[in-house]
């Protein structure tokens, strides 16, 4: 398991379909993986800060962990089938959970706890860090400073059970 990093959300385009990139710690990969709109507000509100009113459906599970007495050690992306990232929430006692990807990150953002990825998964997912003067390093900070919940607002191909490779598709 090598420990990952989230650099943000960003949109690709054409599709505007949301990305989520996490970066090798000690290492030159990123894995991207493709989410829904609602995960990757939940993600980019994580990485911001932003603290609803009312709890949203991670903070929720955060909230409950917290009532129960329960931690959330660490979050495992341990495998891509069939193009769909499967990931496991580890608690303390060892007690592991499946779960979407997008929602392991989301909730790992709120607790604090790691994040590592499988060493398969970095090895048939992952692309190389491109080479990138640091003005263009600077420009996608600067556009993941400034991303908001409303950039990802609507309904991309790919929500609600989309089998796209490369997708964080829901569990049914």
């Amino acid at each position: 398991m090598r420990e990952l990093d989230v650099v943000g959300v960003r949109v690709e385009m054409p599709s505007n379909n949301p990305i989520v990139l996490l970066r090798e710690r000690e290492g030159d990969r990123m894995l991207p993986i493709w989410i829904g709109a609602p995960e990757a507000s939940a993600i980019a509100f994580a990485q911001q800060g932003v603290v609803p009113p009312r709890p949203l459906t991670h903070d929720l599970l955060k909230d409950v962990l917290e009532a129960v007495g329960r931690t959330l050690v660490e979050v495992r992306i341990v495998k891509v089938l069939d193009g769909i990232y499967h990931a496991e929430l580890v608690l303390d006692g060892g007690t592991t959970v499946s779960a979407r990807s997008s929602d392991a990150i989301a909730l790992a953002l709120r607790t604090g706890s790691r994040i590592l990825g499988a060493e398969e998964v970095l090895s048939s997912a992952s692309v190389p860090v491109p080479d990138q003067d640091e003005d263009e390093v600077e420009k996608f900070r600067e556009f993941l400073d400034h991303v908001s919940a409303e950039d990802f607002e609507g309904d991309p191909p790919g929500d609600a059970g989309d089998d796209t490779p490369g997708r964080d598709t829901p569990e049914r």
